[in-house]
């Protein structure tokens, strides 16, 4: 069946499987749960060809929400996870969820080296700025002033970490914003993370109205990148980096580098390989 045959079938529910989320009311990633499947059903992309890689996290309960391939991996470890698919099936449109905790601190390294590699993969970070799945500690992007755990009764009191600005320095080719408050907004930001032939990485705002009530606030500051089309130059993209405020949303930054796809031709076979674990 062609594409265009797809696109008058298929809608967004056809990419909902039968589990019901679990997130707290007002999670704002339900939106992001929307905009995923608003976005694969544009594209009319078969379900048995996408795959979705989550850690550990509210947000990382992704793939079970989702009526395509999935893995709920261990915590830290989804993009490792993500690229060794990819690898060994590049025909796969693969996605990999989660949250600020999860991608930026157990799993930063991993993040580091995603963008360095530049799969053709699609990284959806939901950022609340909070562990909210172990009720409530300061993650990497919390404000160092944000005082409001038992942990850190007095903030943790170092800088925040700047997701956008690690993903250029680290090589990432596509970089945009969105919030979950603008679910189509994120639908047309995940089409063109899609499509782009390389690492997209994808921060979206999510506000968790359990752990930051205060979050519920992001509505009425959030707004458009300043410059209406994103740059490819990394020097520009910096500047505007160092110069946002972190509410800014849109696509950011995205250039054409060939994406890296390892061969994976076999060299041997099966039964070969078994023979070399005999002891």
């Amino acid at each position: 069946m062609s594409n265009a045959t797809l696109a008058t079938k298929l809608k967004p529910k056809a990419y909902k499987s039968g589990i019901k989320p679990v997130w707290c009311p007002g999670c704002g990633d339900f939106s992001v749960l929307s905009a995923i499947t608003k976005a694969l059903a544009h594209l009319a992309l078969p379900n048995e060809e996408v795959a979705v890689i989550s850690g550990i996290g509210c947000s990382s309960r992704i793939p079970a929400y989702v009526s395509a391939y999935g893995f709920h991996g261990i915590h830290g470890r989804a993009l490792a996870a993500a690229q060794g698919l990819k690898a060994a099936r590049p025909d796969l449109t693969v996605l990999v969820a989660g949250g600020d905790g999860d991608g930026f601190s157990i799993g930063g390294n991993h993040f580091i080296h995603a963008c360095r590699r530049n799969m053709d993969l699609t990284y959806i970070v939901m950022d609340n700025e909070v562990y909210g799945m172990t009720k409530g500690q300061a993650s990497p992007t919390t404000a160092p002033d944000w005082a409001k755990s038992k942990l850190t009764p007095h903030g943790p009191g170092v800088p925040s970490f700047n997701p956008a600005a690690i993903a250029l320095a680290s090589g990432a080719t596509f970089i945009a914003r969105g919030f979950s408050g603008d679910p189509n907004g994120i639908a047309k930001l995940l089409v063109e993370a899609i499509e782009h032939p390389g690492f997209s990485f994808l921060q979206i705002l999510s506000p968790c109205p359990t752990f930051r009530p205060e979050q519920k606030e992001w509505k009425k500051v959030v707004h458009p990148f300043a410059q209406d089309d994103p740059t490819s130059n990394p020097v520009e993209a910096a500047q505007r980096i160092q110069a946002d405020d972190g509410m800014s949303t849109g696509m950011l930054y995205r250039t054409m580098v060939p994406a890296w796809q390892p061969d994976n031709v076999a060299t041997a076979e099966v039964e070969a390989l078994e023979g070399e674990f005999k002891v």
